[in-house]
């Protein structure tokens, strides 16, 4: 699947070889002074390994042709010597490597977060929360054990097998040529294992996605599952999931079962063919009894990091498939730049009001949700949007945050479409805040901070009383008190509340509450509402309104019914109206219907 049918799937794309192995150059460049000590390193390691063989081929020529002690421990001592010098340059080897792959990983994660950062909301929801954190942590976790461990030792072990056989074919090209033909199955075996091994680690991969959004979802809607008798049909689509994780995983099983017993048997053939070929030359007197012996060793030392490449191979192409998740990313559609102005002139909306001309729009593969809505928000209007559920208030809360673009009709701010401005400068002018909050690891002033990063304290406790957050004085550190798991545990209405309080210091110009005092008791909600009342004085206020007290102190309310606006003005003029806005208002104080 390419990328932009997997964009049109709603699918967040997967990287092609071409680029991830572009982007693995990239890494290396940005430091390739560490990488080429990495290579240069095991190269020394590996070449003081080779000696060991060599001398004991010397060893037992020197002993067959009378030599005494002496010769014997000079070649011992030398062995000593390239062990102790390989152990050496070996350690160093693996801390370069160790370094190299941390930094390297870390420039991987802070590259994932970017991305991630600059996704639209849109594109997120999509593609599913389950398929951004799985890429986000066993993805990117994946491909930081490969950079960290599984990479130096493949290029550890790749210079090792190139040494030994150059070895081999120094003491007797017809030995190299025998053990270039032996390990031939390998080749063979590994070449019908990589043919299939991406696809089926890619399937793997987003089976897990799959598994991971469901259980996800499922266990942060239990109570509505239970409310409408769910449970079966969850229990069902989970079971459907594991089971292809299950055939999945176990297609990569398969792929391995015919790789390893295919190299194990590889591995034999070159030790033996050159045991035979060496007896014969050995009898015609064309070949050394310790030159047999030292390339049979050779032969036998080239099975470790040949096993140690072919055991590693499983984990590449699993890394492979998580990197190219990971790199993924960047293919995926970005929020949009700010526009750049002709010489001469300003982009920025030239005001705060906001217009909606000829807007519909559908979700994807389903008809419109919202038929044709016009709407003008002046300069510090407070608007309510008040209508049944399913009526398409959040629909048009999202376009007007500028989160999704209508189908066709346009949405203004000061003039300018709203889709098209950049990220920096639309959330100076619109923020939506709605139930749906974050509680980040850190302190509590970490988690305001990051709506205003030069906040002093004083700002920051005059944002929190502003929402009638009082409980931050009652912790036992303050605003320096932990939060989280390891930490202070915030509920609901306390998580909501820090997260308005969030909004009064990013300062927006137009502020959209989609039931943003949902989790709130009625008394706190009405609380932190005429506490935001007074905040944003003069700014404009779009409320998704539930609780109608809210529509009440609005400056105009707007009716939705069915993806349409059938009735607007002040809360005074459609009770009179005794319309679809007057049946709410006395359904809400338990009247009954005259």
């Amino acid at each position: 699947m390419t990328a932009d049918s997997q964009q049109a799937a709603g699918q967040l794309p997967i990287a092609e070889p071409s680029h991830l192995r572009r982007a693995a150059l990239e890494l290396i460049c940005r430091d390739a002074r560490a990488f080429a000590g990495l290579i240069a390193l095991n190269a020394l390691a590996v070449g003081a390994g080779l000696a060991g063989p060599w001398l004991l081929g010397r060893i037992i020529d020197a002993v067959k042709a009378g030599g005494g002690a002496t010769a014997v421990d000079r070649f011992t001592l030398a062995i000593v010597g390239c062990a102790a010098a390989q152990l050496v340059l070996t350690r160093y080897a693996r801390l370069v490597g160790d370094r190299f792959g941390e930094r390297t990983s870390a420039r991987v994660r802070e590259r994932f977060v970017d991305r991630v950062l600059a996704l639209p909301v849109s594109v997120v929801e999509r593609a599913g929360t389950g398929d951004v954190t799985t890429r986000g942590s066993t993805d990117v976790a994946s491909v930081a054990v490969t950079l960290r461990d599984i990479g130096p030792d493949v290029l550890i072990a790749a210079v090792q097998a190139l040494f030994i056989l150059g070895a081999v074919f120094a003491l007797d090209p017809l030995f190299g040529a025998c053990a270039v033909v032996g390990l031939s199955g390998i080749y063979f075996a590994g070449r019908w294992y990589l043919r299939r091994a991406r696809r089926a680690y890619l399937a793997e991969g987003a089976a897990n996605s799959v598994l991971a959004e469901l259980m996800a979802t499922t266990a942060s809607g239990a109570r509505t599952i239970e409310a409408f008798g769910l449970q079966q049909r969850r229990i069902t689509a989970c079971q459907a999931a594991i089971e292809r994780c299950r055939r999945t995983r176990m297609r990569t099983l398969f792929l391995r079962s015919v790789l390893l017993p295919s190299v194990d048997v590889s591995y034999v053939i070159p030790v033996v063919g050159v045991l035979l070929i060496g007896g014969v030359l050995h009898d015609h007197g064309a070949m050394s009894l310790g030159g047999v012996v030292a390339s049979a060793m050779y032969l036998r030392q080239l099975s470790a990091p040949l096993d140690t490449i072919l055991q590693r191979l499983e984990q590449l192409q699993s890394s492979s498939a998580s990197f190219a998740r990971v790199e993924g990313l960047g293919h995926a559609p970005q929020a949009p730049q700010a526009p750049q102005a002709p010489a001469g002139t300003d982009c920025a909306p030239a005001d705060d009001r906001i217009e909606l001309t000829g807007v519909r729009y559908a979700y994807d593969g389903g008809g419109d949700v919202l038929h044709g809505i016009d709407l003008t928000v002046k300069e510090g209007e407070r608007l309510a949007i008040v209508g049944p559920s399913g009526a398409g208030k959040s629909t048009l809360s999202r376009l007007l945050a500028g989160i999704d673009a209508p189908r066709t009709g346009t949405v203004t701010v000061g003039g300018a479409p709203i889709r098209d401005l950049g990220p920096d400068l639309l959330r100076r002018q619109v923020v939506l805040i709605t139930q749906e909050h974050h509680v980040f690891l850190g302190t509590v002033r970490d988690n305001l901070l990051i709506a205003a990063q030069t906040a002093t304290d004083t700002e920051l406790h005059a944002a929190l009383a502003a929402v009638g957050a009082e409980w931050p004085d009652e912790l036992p550190d303050g605003l320096d008190t932990e939060l989280g798991a390891a930490g202070q545990r915030l509920d609901g209405s306390q998580a909501q509340q820090l997260a308005l309080a969030r909004v009064v210091l990013a300062d927006p110009h137009t502020l959209i509450l989609d039931e943003a005092t949902a989790l709130l008791d009625p008394s706190t909600a009405r609380h932190t509402e005429r506490a935001l009342a007074a905040v944003l004085k003069g700014r404009t206020v779009i409320a998704i309104a539930h609780r109608l007290h809210t529509a009440h102190d609005a400056d105009r309310i707007a009716v939705m019914e069915r993806g349409r606006i059938t009735e607007h003005g002040t809360h005074d003029d459609l009770v009179t109206s005794d319309g679809a806005y007057a049946a709410l208002w006395r359904s809400w104080h338990g009247e009954r219907p005259s």
